[in-house]
């Protein structure tokens, strides 16, 4: 079997299951101005020490998370385990920089496996190769590093070879103590720090001995920038053992989805945001509406890619009650009309003006967010669709018999009301139709 032949049966389940929830959560919940406070304010290990020393998320309830999770029509999650600041969740080993050591005193890692996969939800552990606390990694010459063109904080004396050794050791706990992880999402790279500066191959040996299965993201060879730019080699013909399984775009959906060189799809997933932090900011008040949040979602599986949406938990362990009200909306219209999100693609036509189409095999869906005037034009697909039913509810959508329709037969016609009528959407997130293929589109 060819590698691309294992990366395409990896990741079945995961162009199947289309919608997961990322969780952002660490010290950074209490200062509260997102993920990178350190980098971005420049705050000494000494003085993010007191957020240390601080942490006691009481109300950590990950049983909740997984329930709104499920209840939203996610089907998978990623935390952070240790984001850039250093600081783990879970209890490993080799530092003392853990949750463990804190007030809360408990494997928090722990806690949400073994709530999550309660709710039959796949389990993924984001892991940053960047460590701002860790004494071997480069300070004052990295260029993100909080005490970059710090002279009071010099490289020398710093061992790089230790901090590989140091996480090449956490990532074999997390693939070794959890049992079956389902992803594994690095963080991230850039010049100078990709590829064999994190022993990439070695590690991906390791990864792959003790959790053959896993999905990884493309992340060691890149970030998340761009379109597809930044991801590696995945996109080429023959990608590197460290290419990861999915090309994963940040805060942007890719304009025609992800193909490589030789023009074959490649798995991907845009990671999202719900306002404009991944950690926990207080003082971010803009919440993107579930409407929007919906949509996104469709455009990504219309386009063969994935939405890993984003929730920055408060330093109490709570998820923001904004965040669970979108949720909350989200998960109604899923409910009603994730079969056209679940095991769905790209329909192999040219998108509608009024929306967007999603396809599993002899089924074609049309997400309608539009109304029309008048009978609605599915251009081109006149003979070729039959049997037209609304998902949320099983509807039939009667046949359109209209004078100013008639004598067109290229195209195929739907309404939400008798004749020529112009009606309003049924829903008007997205109202989704559901239609049988004749023959080829």
């Amino acid at each position: 079997m060819t590698e691309i032949e294992k990366r395409t049966q990896r990741t079945r389940w995961f162009m199947h299951d289309r919608f997961g929830m990322f969780i952002h959560w660490g010290l950074y919940a209490i200062p509260a101005r997102g993920e990178w406070v350190r980098n971005a304010e420049r705050i000494t290990v000494e003085d993010y020490q007191r957020y240390f020393d601080e942490f006691d998320p009481v109300d950590y309830d990950p049983k909740a998370w997984a329930k709104a999770a499920k209840a939203a029509g996610m089907k998978y999650a990623v935390l952070t385990t240790k984001h850039h600041d250093g600081f783990c969740l879970f209890d490993s080993a080799y530092t003392d920089y853990k949750a463990t050591n804190t007030k809360a005193g408990r494997d928090l890692v722990r806690e949400y496996v073994d709530a999550f996969r309660a709710e039959g939800l796949k389990v993924g552990f984001y892991y940053s190769l960047l460590d701002w606390h860790h004494p071997d990694y480069p300070h004052e010459s990295d260029s993100i590093h909080p005490m970059r063109g710090n002279p009071d904080y010099p490289d020398q004396g710093r061992d790089f070879s230790r901090y590989i050794q140091y996480f090449h050791n956490q990532v074999r706990e997390l693939c070794t103590n959890y049992g079956k992880i389902d992803i594994l999402w690095f963080d991230f790279s850039y010049p100078g720090m990709a590829g064999e500066k994190w022993e990439a191959t070695k590690l991906i040996q390791m990864v792959r001995s003790l959790q053959p299965d896993v999905i990884i993201d493309n992340r060691l060879e890149g970030s998340g920038e761009g379109d597809a730019a930044e991801t590696g080699t995945l996109l080429q013909a023959e990608p590197s053992i460290y290419a990861g399984d999915f090309v994963s775009p940040e805060q942007i959906i890719p304009a025609k989805g992800i193909r490589n060189v030789l023009g074959d799809p490649v798995p991907w997933e845009a990671c999202i945001t719900m306002n404009n932090n991944w950690g926990y900011a207080a003082a971010d008040s803009y919440w993107k509406p579930a409407k929007l949040l919906v949509r996104k979602l469709v455009e990504c599986v219309s386009k063969g890619g994935n939405l890993l949406l984003n929730v920055g938990p408060d330093a109490k362990g709570r998820i923001p009650q904004q965040s669970l009200a979108i949720l909350e909306e989200m998960g109604r219209w899923m409910a009603k009309n994730g079969e056209s999100i679940y095991g769905c693609g790209p329909a192999g036509i040219e998108k509608p003006e009024w929306g967007w189409y999603t396809r599993k095999g002899d089924t074609l869906y049309a997400h309608i967010l539009e109304a029309p005037i008048g009978p609605m034009a599915l251009v081109g697909l006149g003979g070729k669709i039959v049997e037209p039913r609304r998902v949320a509810d099983g509807a039939e959508i009667p046949k359109v018999v209209s004078f100013n329709i008639n004598g067109v037969t290229e195209h195929a016609f739907i309404n939400f009301g008798p004749g020529a009528g112009t009606y309003p959407l049924p829903d008007e997130t997205d109202t989704v139709v559901k239609f049988q293929i004749v023959g080829d589109l």
